[in-house]
């Protein structure tokens, strides 16, 4: 396997982590569903994102693919989660919508 076909994996699975993770919160937000018996389902989709997104940066940058420096600033606000917690929710959610240019921006450069 190429390792440009490495990489667009690992980036998409990163951004597939982030977007599977992101549907929950929503739907729990929205009342969609109802998390409260299992509440580290999000928290272990968020460790996933973290870590494959962790894994794709480091992959890329060692390829010194732009589609790394792209998914490189989503730590910030991956961080930021983990700091400020949930509450308020909009703040949770306004920072966890600040990595989606940069998922969308590493697959775009992965996938090109």
């Amino acid at each position: 396997m190429s390792t440009m076909v490495e990489l667009r994996t690992l980036v998409t699975a990163a951004a597939a982590a982030y977007t599977a993770n992101g549907a929950l919160g929503a739907a729990v937000a929205l009342r969609w569903v109802d998390t409260s018996g299992a509440r580290w389902i999000h928290h272990a989709l968020y460790a996933v994102t973290l870590t494959s997104t962790a894994v794709a940066v480091v992959a890329g940058a060692a390829r010194r693919s732009p589609a790394a420096l792209a998914l490189a600033p989503a730590a910030v606000p991956l961080m930021l989660l983990q700091r400020h917690g949930a509450r308020p929710l909009r703040r949770h959610a306004r920072v966890a919508l600040w990595a989606a240019p940069c998922y969308a921006a590493g697959l775009v450069l992965a996938w090109r």
